[in-house]
């Protein structure tokens, strides 16, 4: 069965460029989800009337021409993608008061910040260093306020009270973070052949988790990251990642270092869509570099299923000469099994990195 008969994508360029001096090549983009848009020479799709979500193909497999084919038939294109995010509809204004409220958040002095600090992974609110993953010791440069926004209330009386702002804005940019992720998910769903409310419900319905990120100056960049190289473990992410480069995504071997573009998002595949594609849609493994010039600032906004949520391949995904390639399994159990940074490698543990390798995108 051959999906997304009304999805156009941009296939087969031969060379696109993705940096001042650097080129991808036999790159591909997805586009969703219509027809009367154009790609500018950045790779993003712009139109008046839209907004638009271009993933570009890291590593396409497979053959055939038309929508995603997912089914069977014998032939599947995996894409393994990160997207960016113009014309979403989230005000301008909401960006830049939800940059200087974290800003200020992270400018307060140590002592007005020490009652928010805690090491207990199990405070679903809390200041941190670090990572959330198990990294043998390995230590990285960053500070997170890690907020948990719980469906489907939106109660925010647990978050920190100073700055006195931060509770409504960041309130209000999570709601509107997350209503873009549950209509990048329905447009997925509209590409793909998936009823349109397949992500409604349990698989989207744990809650909203935020990390707001700092990355200070590192005196030596060399010598440490801001975030292991990793994939994110639920099910779609939107990253606001601030003015300051730092993100950089795995690409044949090579690190791919993504230029912030104003006033958009980018957005990550979460290992359980790779799941319920089997495989159809890749998580990108990605992390942050640091510098030594300017501090960095990034918000991820995580859409977390319920850990109870069983999660396996779709239906649609599966067929003749395209069977299940992945176990189907509690949320849960999936984080616990996945939670380890195997450290000289990548966490997928399937290729091996080159560090100091880097390109532009």
């Amino acid at each position: 069965m051959q999906h997304g008969e009304n999805l156009d994508r941009l296939e087969h360029m031969e060379t696109m460029q993705t940096g001042p001096g650097t080129e991808t090549s036999s790159a591909s983009c997805l586009m969703l989800p219509r027809s009367s848009a154009s790609l500018d020479p950045r790779g993003e799709v712009r139109t008046d009337k839209e907004w638009w979500v271009v993933a570009h193909g890291m590593a396409a497999t497979g053959g055939g021409s038309g929508g995603i084919d997912g089914g069977g038939g014998g032939r599947r294109r995996s894409w393994v993608a990160y997207g960016r995010v113009v014309n979403h509809g989230v005000p301008e204004q909401v960006l830049r008061d939800m940059e200087a409220v974290c800003h200020e958040f992270f400018q307060m002095p140590a002592a007005d910040k020490a009652e928010f600090y805690s090491e207990d992974k199990s405070k679903p609110n809390r200041l941190f260093s670090g990572t959330n993953y198990e990294t043998l010791g390995e230590r990285y440069w960053r500070d997170c306020l890690r907020l948990v926004y719980p469906l489907p209330s939106g109660d925010t009386k647990d978050w920190p009270h100073k700055p006195q702002r931060l509770r409504e804005v960041v309130g209000n940019y999570t709601a509107l973070a997350r209503g873009l992720a549950m209509e990048i998910l329905r447009l997925l769903c509209e590409g793909m052949g998936l009823r349109p409310d397949y992500f409604v419900g349990d698989i989207s319905g744990g809650r909203v988790a935020l990390d707001i990120n700092s990355y200070p100056p590192c005196p030596d960049p060399s010598r440490t990251l801001g975030l292991p190289p990793h994939c994110d473990r639920d099910l779609i992410t939107i990253l606001l990642p601030g003015a300051v480069p730092g993100l950089e995504v795995a690409y044949r071997g090579d690190w791919i270092r993504v230029q912030p573009v104003p006033n958009s998002f980018v957005v990550n595949f979460g290992l359980q869509l790779e799941v319920v594609t089997n495989g159809t849609l890749k998580s990108v493994e990605h992390r942050a570099a640091t510098n030594s010039a300017a501090p960095r600032l990034s918000v991820a906004t995580f859409i977390v299923p319920v850990d109870d949520c069983v999660v396996g391949p779709a239906e649609e995904f599966v067929g003749e000469g395209n069977p299940p390639r992945y176990r189907t399994l509690r949320v849960g159990d999936f984080k616990r099994m996945h939670n380890v940074v195997n450290l000289g490698s990548s966490l997928n543990q399937i290729t091996n990195l080159k560090n100091n390798q880097q390109k532009e995108i």
